[in-house]
């Protein structure tokens, strides 16, 4: 996808999202920075989020990852990350969950 990623990722309840996601960030930054792949320098946005499951659904998010472009076409990052926020019950400022407008 060129506008997200998705990550899933097994985490020890000692180690903070916030920690994890500095190191991905830096070091995929630096990855993708020192391999030439990119006419312009790469960075992250600011932002990140992130949402924990239940051990047995391990195998419906792989799918859902593995299927992320089919389903993509039918709702787009954006409409779907507010339908998230939406079902989990986050409060939200739309204007500030996104870096550029929808």
């Amino acid at each position: 996808m060129k506008d997200h990623v998705h990550g899933f990722f097994g985490l020890k309840p000692s180690i903070a999202v916030s920690k994890v996601m500095q190191i991905v960030k830096a070091k995929s930054s630096k990855w993708v920075n020192e391999s030439g792949k990119m006419r312009t320098r790469f960075e992250w946005q600011a932002s990140y989020g992130c949402f924990s499951y239940n051990h047995s659904h391990i195998d419906r998010v792989y799918k859902y990852i593995h299927n992320r472009e089919t389903h993509h076409k039918k709702l787009s990052f954006q409409e779907e990350y507010l339908q998230l926020l939406q079902r989990f019950g986050i409060d939200y400022d739309e204007r500030f969950v996104f870096d550029k407008p929808i």
